[in-house]
């Protein structure tokens, strides 16, 4: 009997888990959890630029290691 017991708590939680996603996907739909008033192409922009950044630094790190060579 103590392992009904054991899944009713885990199905408990499983359930708090599950209502607790829904209404954070129910707040993002309805625009109430943006982290920031960008739009999806000013963001797009935004993430464009730090990759390419990241990206050059890559490069730069790589070409570094390659003149030590």
């Amino acid at each position: 009997m103590s392992t009904s017991k054991a899944y009713e708590a885990g199905g408990t939680q499983q359930e708090l888990t599950r209502q607790k996603n829904m209404k954070k996907s129910q707040e993002i739909s309805k625009g109430k959890r943006k982290e920031d008033s960008s739009t999806t192409s000013q963001r797009k922009q935004r993430d464009s630029e730090i990759m390419q950044q990241k990206q050059k630094a890559a490069n730069d790190k790589k070409s570094m290691q390659t003149r030590e060579k």
